[in-house]
């Protein structure tokens, strides 16, 4: 414990020191508002020269027509005696999405967000300067992301939600939500990336009210549904597959001049459906939905590439129903069609599609080959997918918030005046805490002199303790094996024992001799119980669990319909109540399904005959809890804070004479504490027991 008159200097300095941070920052806003400049004006409108030609281009790549119409553009556009930045802006986004979306040339594509930012930075007025460098800063992100260079196109992200946030732009926010959640699914956080969709739709109410705003939101609520498709929830999906075409239709008649666009959309969705269905085992529908996606998106100038991966799961349909012909001719066609459209992951599910065709077939040559081509093209996107799972987001924008931060304050220092009014104050301010220090420092030396010697003894307490510690590391270690060696020399001749009295009890012995017989293979298979369960006990300190995705209901289920049997022994009924949905859990199946046939065991054990035991699984907040209840003969108030031990003098018979040995509890704790979750129980003496287990669902 510190002196009193020590924690009082310490608080004066503390204070002092705010003061002085106080100041500094007071004299900085003062300054900065008095140096800042008025920019010249700029309305952030086209040219009456350039509209009619925007007018055109838009007309031409709504009959889809989009290559004249980028051919009419640079003729008409170079014409022009004069071009105001707004006309620029609209040359270059027009080029930046046909090169993204007609050639799908990343680099053309990068190259053309760099003029629409250089065009952007010459912008005079704050309103379009604003929207105009943001939504440069999301092309050159779309860019980055094209090229997989994910780390650069975060921070040009990062950059134009700076400006929606600064700003209170919602239609900037719009498309930064929108960009997260295209990130957050390509990475596989379905969940994440719903959130930021259905976030990116509320506040793209802000949009211009007009066909991209439209397209956008439509797109938003397709995308809502892919990620819950992803996810397993076939419920929700299916119920924004259906917003996403009610609310297309809702604008069908005002946008009837660019109808094919919106067919564009509803094929993509039928595509989704299709998927839906197929999911969920409907595969008629699903073969019809799929189908009609095909026959609209096949179709020139609409989206092919989209057509292609539809096409890839109508195969992987005819694949599963054993239609091999129709599974070939459709194979055939995508072929010829990827011949004139470079689709790497519609090639490649080609190859895997083909390779499983042939196999069908017995070729297995051919299958071999094209299984080889599937596996090195499969390699690549797996190669991009490792990269931008790699790549934490959330520390990458951290980041990029504080050196914003950092930026913005070596900005706000760039003033003359204000780096001399801080020397001036600085220079007082450092005079007055330096005579305070110095005096402190003269009251405080028995201070330290007495913190330097509890300190002293804190390190020689606390090598102490870690000499201590580790002895009883070692001692653990050495109990553990000594445990191991008996228990596993044991095992075979007790084995032994138990199978040659389980021969003899098949051959023809007097009643007396039967008895004995009995006894000695009960005895032994007892012996032999509890020598696997010193052998459970202390494996289950070495190492860590070898962790997967396991449905918590489904693990919960297997066990109690194997129990059953032995619960029927005693004519007890085990009765489930599961949670309504799925519910993975990053767990080791083997152990945790341990854990749980140990506590149900337990019940049967216990409970009377006739009993009914209770297990339910239900979802509670971040994390899903287990219980397993009886109305046995419960847990003594003396004996509740042993019951976890190992061997445990708290063992009891089961109510039938069963045997305990009081490992299986201090089992179950081990592994449960080695999921980072708890076990725990409420008994009363005579009543029955409850065990809880909870388990926390994982980080996704």
């Amino acid at each position: 414990m510190f002196p009193n008159n020590y924690l009082r200097r310490r608080f004066n300095l503390a204070y002092l020191s705010l003061v002085f941070g106080l100041v500094v920052t007071l004299v900085s806003i003062l300054f900065f508002s008095s140096c800042k400049k008025q920019q010249p004006a700029d309305n952030g409108e086209m040219s009456a020269e350039f509209a009619p030609i925007n007018d055109s281009v838009a007309k031409l790549n709504a009959t889809k027509r989009p290559k004249q119409g980028i051919k009419y553009l640079d003729s008409a556009y170079h014409q022009l005696s004069n071009h105001n930045l707004d006309d620029i802006a609209h040359y270059y986004g027009y080029h930046f999405m046909y090169s993204k979306r007609e050639l799908r040339n990343t680099k053309l594509e990068l190259a053309y967000a760099d003029s629409i930012m250089l065009n952007a930075e010459k912008s005079n007025n704050l309103k379009s300067y604003v929207s105009d460098i943001a939504n440069a800063n999301f092309a050159k992100g779309d860019a980055y992301f094209d090229l997989n260079q994910y780390t650069t196109a975060y921070r040009y992200y990062y950059q134009g939600y700076i400006l929606g946030k600064n700003y209170l732009d919602n239609g900037l926010l719009a498309e930064y939500t929108y960009r997260m959640g295209m990130v957050s699914f390509r990475q596989s956080h379905f969940d994440l990336a719903a959130k930021n969709f259905k976030e990116s739709f509320k506040l793209s109410a802000a949009y211009t009210d007009d066909f991209r705003g439209f397209y956008q939101k439509q797109e938003l609520l397709n995308d809502v549904g892919e990620s819950y498709l992803n996810l397993g929830n076939t419920d929700s999906a299916g119920v924004y597959f259906n917003k996403t075409l009610a609310f297309i239709d809702k604008y069908s008649e005002r946008f009837k001049d660019i109808s094919y666009k919106l067919d564009i959309a509803r094929a993509v969705t039928w595509g989704d459906q299709g998927k839906l269905m197929y999911e969920i085992g409907n595969y008629a529908e699903a073969e019809g939905l799929l189908k009609k996606s095909i026959d609209f998106n096949l179709k020139r100038s609409y989206d092919n590439y989209d057509a292609e991966l539809v096409e890839t799961d109508l195969a992987n349909l005819y694949l599963k129903e054993h239609q091999l012909k129709p599974l070939f001719s459709l194979l055939q066609n995508l072929h010829n069609q990827l011949d004139s459209a470079k689709n790497v992951q519609a090639l490649s599910s080609w190859n895997r599609l083909m390779s499983a065709y042939f196999t069908e077939n017995k070729d297995y040559a051919n299958a071999l080959a094209y299984y080889e081509s599937y596996s090195h093209l499969k390699d690549s996107l797996s190669q991009v997918d490792v990269s931008i799972k790699e790549a934490d987001i959330t520390q990458q924008l951290a980041n990029y918030d504080k050196q914003y931060q950092i930026q913005d304050l070596k900005n706000n220092n760039k003033l003359q005046s204000i780096f001399l009014a801080l020397a001036v104050i600085g220079v007082i301010m450092a005079l007055v805490i330096i005579v305070l220090v110095f005096r402190n420092w003269q009251r405080s030396k028995r201070d330290i002199r007495e913190i330097s010697e509890l300190n002293q003894q804190i390190n020689s307490q606390k090598s102490d303790l870690e000499t201590t510690l580790e002895e009883l590391k070692i001692n653990g270690q050495e109990k553990d094996r000594i445990l191991r060696t008996v228990a596993h020399d044991l095992r075979n001749p007790i084995g032994g024992i138990v199978s040659l009295t389980n021969v003899m009890l098949q051959d023809e012995y007097t009643e007396d001799q039967k008895e004995l017989i009995t006894l000695v293979n009960s005895t032994s298979q007892n012996t032999l119980e509890l020598i696997n369960e010193i052998l459970d006990a202390t494996n289950n300190k070495i190492g860590k669990s070898n962790k997967e995705l396991v449905d918590i209901n489904e693990l919960v289920n297997n066990s109690v319909e194997i129990l059953s049997f032995k619960a029927s022994e005693k004519d007890q009924k085990i009765i489930t109540q599961l949670s309504g949905k799925p519910e993975m859990l990053l767990v080791s199946r083997e152990r945790i399904w341990r854990v749980i046939s140990n506590l149900i065991s337990n019940a049967i054990k216990f409970s009377s005959i006739g009993a009914a035991i209770y297990v339910d699984v239900m979802a509670d907040g971040q994390e899903v809890k287990i219980s397993v209840k009886d109305t046995g003969i419960g847990i003594p108030d003396n004996i509740k804070n042993e019951v976890f031990n190992i061997f445990t003098d708290a063992k009891r018979p089961g109510t039938a004479g069963e045997k305990s040995f009081g490992l299986g509890l201090s089992i179950c704790q081990q592994i449960i504490e080695n999921h980072d979750g708890k076990i725990w129980f409420d008994s009363e003496a005579g009543k029955g027991t409850t065990f809880y287990v909870t388990l926390k669902r994982p980080q996704i």
